[in-house]
């Protein structure tokens, strides 16, 4: 297959200024040079390929629509492009430095005293310090207000007793930003790893996400200090509020992966003959399933493009960044299930890169809100009425 030129049906690329196209290019040939020829290996030994790190860092892919500190400041349609490009080579990828901006460095940016952001802020910036997410817990998912885990006043401190899971960078991360109820609510802290009472350990036999590290920390009586905890959150609106930034970046991402598969299965079926040596891109029933994922890819396009034009001009709202989510993974699978029909047998195969789109995708429509949780949310919103 030929390298990567892009999917734009519609002249979309009309719509972007110069700035968020170099970026998108800048991104694209990072995973062209430097993902593209490791992934696939990434992937069968269940290895995140932590080399990578320092370049992302270099290239500001850290925390780059924050202003600050060492980011990068972009805008939020040029921070959606790079997402795009790093989805396209692996959901992990993509995940990683979601969960490092979005997830980490976000909430001590918006919550932090300016000595944490002094503090994190410009070494997670350059990957020289990782982070992680924890909030997600073994017996709650999408209901993150039924969380056990707790915080509790200790002298001029608090201890931390609970247990996370489900956890991407866990094993990774120097810095955990941990949520847990204590008695006036929901407090986020920041836990050093080789804090005692803090461990984590990896989460084995995935069949999806495993360019990743996921994992399982567990905190027992768990002693940080005052000023470990997020002064500026309080109550379940903080999280919500980072994991809204993360499925922003969701959205974008997942065309990358959708627009990897049909463009795979677009080169294949031209290249592939069958039936008096016919390329298969001559019968009906392949090019149906060409002109859907077409279709899909460039409504999915549009719809994140103003959720971004809108997140820029400060208008967004969490239910729009809900429907990025909820249409855009789920388009993401349907385009990796017709990709691989198409290929057939080579469709199952990791030597095309659809097989592992798809697994990977199954994770990303359950995880930072389930596809029938943003259903949900945007029921409520043209309702009214919350159906939780």
């Amino acid at each position: 297959m030929s390298s990567f030129r892009g999917v734009d049906y519609l002249l979309i690329d009309s719509l972007f200024n110069e700035q968020e196209l170099l970026v998108r290019q800048t991104a694209r040939q990072f995973v062209e040079d430097e993902v593209l020829p490791l992934i696939r290996d990434c992937f069968r030994e269940s290895r995140f390929p932590r080399e990578l790190i320092p370049e992302m860092g270099r290239l500001g892919f850290f925390g780059a629509n924050l202003e600050g500190y060492g980011c990068a400041g972009m805008s939020n349609v040029e921070y959606g492009l790079l997402m795009q490009e790093l989805e396209r080579g692996d959901s992990g990828l993509r995940s990683f430095a979601s969960v490092q901006g979005a997830l980490v460095m976000y909430p001590i940016h918006t919550y932090g005293s300016e000595e944490q952001k002094q503090r994190w802020l410009p070494k997670l910036q350059t990957g020289e310090v990782l982070g992680c997410f924890g909030l997600t817990e073994p017996d709650f998912g999408s209901n993150p207000a039924g969380m056990r885990t707790t915080a509790r006043k200790h002298g001029d401190g608090w201890v931390l007793n609970g247990e996370k899971t489900w956890i991407t960078n866990g094993t990774l991360a120097d810095v955990a930003v941990v949520w847990a109820r204590a008695e006036d609510g929901i407090r986020g802290f920041l836990v050093e790893r080789g804090t005692p009472g803090f461990s984590t350990s990896d989460i084995h036999g995935k069949g999806s996400m495993r360019a990743s590290v996921t994992s399982s920390p567990s905190f027992s009586d768990c002693r940080v200090a005052a000023d470990q905890m997020l002064p500026g959150a309080k109550g379940l609106k903080g999280p919500l509020a980072c994991l809204t930034q993360a499925r922003f970046g969701i959205g974008w991402g997942t065309l990358g992966a959708a627009m990897d598969c049909y463009e795979t299965a677009r080169q294949y079926s031209v290249l592939r003959k069958q039936f008096d040596d016919r390329p298969i891109a001559s019968h009906q029933l392949v090019q149906e399933k060409l002109a859907w994922m077409i279709s899909e890819i460039t409504k999915a396009q549009l719809l994140v493009l103003q959720v971004g034009r809108l997140k820029d001009a400060g208008k967004v709202q969490h239910q729009h960044i809900s429907m990025a989510k909820r249409n855009n993974v789920w388009m993401a699978l349907e385009c990796a299930r017709l990709s691989r029909d198409i290929l057939g047998a080579n469709g199952v195969a990791d030597d095309y890169p659809i097989m592992r789109h798809l697994m990977n995708l199954e994770s990303v429509k359950t995880y930072e809100g389930t596809h029938d949780i943003h259903t949900l949310i945007i029921g409520a919103s043209v309702t009214g009425i919350d159906a939780f």
